[in-house]
């Protein structure tokens, strides 16, 4: 029999989707797949590189991985992903614990990378990161209800802070037959909740068919009929038209929860990220899908403290998040990274001061959330359960309004026991430190939203 090779997934959901794949080539290898460290022959550690917090949570982890292996716990340390690709030479000069590295092109060799440290060599597998994507089946690492689909990789929008093209490589969409087969079995396989996502979704099909097709690809996949909520992420802004607001406004698989990356507003802070668009277009955009999709909800990405943004330039941007009223944000101080445009630009802010201004933009926008979460006070909304919080002991779950890591969840009493999985009817009876509370009432006609 063969060895047990352990999988251990950092970073974003894309990155998740490159370790099922790995995990499956390795099953398929004859491997024994795990999720825990202690005992196996190798770690495979799957990194992202993408910021600093990122990069020190990478490190921390091989460090730690290394002691566990001068123990005697575990055998051989393999680092895949971005980390490796960005770092490799550093990584072979100064992390001795890392037995070998595979970089973002060579996901598919993950079985010759693990075998190689095996016999006691350093392999260090580096493929084109522009390849095509190779079709690879999946082992689901996320709860049995939930899964991710990954319809591209790469990106071309080359933003002045954003180092991901030079490590994920161009645009490159799959096939629509491929992404819909693999929604198919996903859909077999009981999953409720889709998650669509790439780098950038909006751009789906214009390198493959010179045209955005992401408005078809999401029709096909609502036929789907196991499916129950479908959710996007990442919509650039200056992709989205008619066609793409009118499908998600039908389509009542689509939850109305957009993941719509904007960064600033100033139009010279946008300019020197090497964004499209302006704060007017921003703003109309946003206007936009408000009025023409009900109830929805809002997700954005805001980096402070980029070279060049001064006292004017952020008050305009926290002037805009209580005007918008974005629902949900992850606020980001910048991190110059070198190779990238931003990293070199003048006018640099200090640390403290961006630190400073991400504390600001934080508090703004818990107090918009608070206001979001007071009017769902009174709704019955209907919650994907995803079992017992042990702090509390009360049920635990997300409503159409939460996407899973990033935004919280929603905690709820009932009379029965509700399983992982379960979508329930839940009345909302108000909020407790940030957090939705409710009960659950299956005695009602219809939900607030499905």
């Amino acid at each position: 029999m063969k060895p047990t090779i352990c999988f251990i997934s950092l970073g974003c959901a894309k990155n998740l989707v490159n370790s099922e794949q790995m995990m499956y080539l390795t099953e398929q290898a004859g491997y024994t797949v795990t999720g825990e460290p202690e005992g196996a022959s190798a770690v495979v550690l799957n990194t992202c590189g993408f910021i600093d917090s990122a990069k020190s949570e990478a490190i921390d982890h091989i460090l730690r991985l290394g002691e566990l292996k001068r123990e005697g716990r575990i055998g051989k340390i393999l680092v895949a992903g971005c980390l490796a690709e960005r770092y490799r030479q550093e990584i072979l000069e100064e992390l001795p614990e890392a037995d070998g590295l595979l970089g973002c092109g060579s996901f598919h060799e993950v079985v010759s990378g693990i075998e190689a440290a095996l016999r006691g060599e350093t392999p260090c597998l580096f493929g084109d990161v522009d390849a095509p994507e190779a079709e690879i089946p999946r082992i689901q690492a996320t709860p049995w209800y939930t899964a991710y689909l990954k319809i591209a990789e790469g990106c071309d929008n080359r933003c002045a802070y954003c180092v991901i093209p030079s490590l994920r490589g161009r645009y490159r969409s799959r096939s629509m037959e491929e992404i819909v087969r693999e929604a198919e079995e996903l859909a077999r396989r009981g999953v409720r909740e889709l998650i669509v996502v790439a780098q950038d979704i909006t751009r789906y099909g214009t390198d493959r068919y010179g045209k955005r097709m992401l408005p078809e690809l999401l029709r096909f996949l609502c036929r789907i009929e196991d499916f129950r909520w479908i959710r996007l992420h990442y919509l650039y802004p200056d992709e989205i038209d008619g066609e793409l607001i009118r499908t998600i406004a039908r389509e009542d698989k689509i939850l109305k929860y957009l993941d719509i990356p904007i960064q600033h507003v100033n139009d010279e802070i946008l300019r020197r990220m090497n964004r499209r668009g302006t704060k007017e277009e921003i703003t109309a955009l946003f206007r936009r899908l408000r009025e023409e999709i009900s109830d929805l909800v809002l997700r954005t990405s805001i980096i402070c403290g980029l070279p060049g943004e001064g006292e004017a330039e952020f008050e305009e941007l926290c002037d805009f998040l209580r005007e918008a009223k974005i629902e949900r944000a992850g606020i980001f101080p910048f991190s110059p990274e070198e190779g990238t445009a931003a990293c070199d630009m003048p006018d640099q802010a200090d640390r403290e001061t961006a630190e400073r201004r991400r504390m600001l933009l934080t508090e703004l926008q818990s107090e918009i959330m608070d206001r979001f979460n007071e009017g769902l006070r009174g709704r019955l909304l209907t919650v994907l359960c995803e079992g017992i919080d042990e702090e509390t002991g009360l049920f635990q779950g997300r409503s159409w309004a939460e996407s899973p890591d990033v935004d919280g969840r929603i905690l709820f009493t009932a009379d029965r026991t509700v399983s992982p999985g379960e979508m329930v009817p839940v009345r909302i009876l108000g909020a407790e430190d940030g957090t939705n509370v409710g009960r659950l009432e299956e005695n009602d006609d219809k939900e607030d939203d499905d």
